[in-house]
C-alpha cells in the first residue's frame, strides 16, 4: 500500500471523480440511493429485469465501485486519500452485501464483489476509527428507507 499520496494519486482520484460526474452513472447513482431494494437476486430480476433501465443502473453502480475498490485494493491509490474522499462505497457495500452471497453462488465465482467488499470493510473501520457511529447513522437511515419503500 501506498504510504503517503503523492500528485499521482491525486490525479487518479479526480479521473475516478470526472467518471462519476458521467450523466449515465450519476443518473444511475441517484437512482441506486433513491429507489434501489431487493431482498434477494429473484426479487432484484422481479423488480428490475434484465434490459430494465434499472438493472442497467444497477449494473453499473456496483460495476463502477467494484472498479474503484480494485484500484484501491491493488495499492495503485494512496487508501486514506481515496477515503477520504469515496465514502458512498460503503454505501453501496451496504445496500448490495445482503444479495452478495447468493449472487457468487448463482454465478459459481465465490470473488464476485469481491474487491469492493474487502475495501468498504476496510473504510468501515476507518471510518469507525475516526467518526465513531457515523456510519451506524447511516445504516439506520437506509434502513428506515427501505422499511418506507417496503410500505410503498
Amino acid at each position: 500500500m501506498k504510504e503517503h499520496a503523492d500528485h499521482y494519486d491525486a490525479d487518479l482520484l479526480l479521473r475516478l471523480y470526472d467518471l462519476r460526474r458521467e450523466e449515465k452513472l450519476r443518473q444511475a447513482r441517484a437512482w441506486f440511493f433513491r429507489e434501489f431494494q431487493a431482498d434477494s437476486m429473484d426479487d432484484l430480476y422481479r423488480r428490475f429485469p434484465i434490459g430494465s433501465k434499472e438493472n442497467d443502473y444497477y449494473r453499473m453502480v456496483v460495476s463502477y465501485w467494484e472498479m474503484a475498490a480494485s484500484i484501491v485494493k491493488r495499492g495503485l491509490i494512496n487508501e486514506e486519500l481515496f477515503f477520504e474522499n469515496s465514502g458512498e462505497i460503503w454505501a453501496v457495500w451496504a445496500k448490495i452485501k445482503e444479495l452478495v452471497p447468493e449472487t457468487r453462488t448463482n454465478r459459481k465465482n465465490p470473488h464476485i464483489y469481491g474487491n469492493l467488499e474487502t475495501v468498504a470493510q476496510k473504510y468501515e473501520q476507518w471510518m469507525e476509527a475516526r467518526a465513531p457511529g457515523a456510519l451506524s447513522l447511516i445504516r439506520e437511515r437506509f434502513q428506515a428507507m427501505a422499511a418506507r419503500g417496503s410500505e410503498k
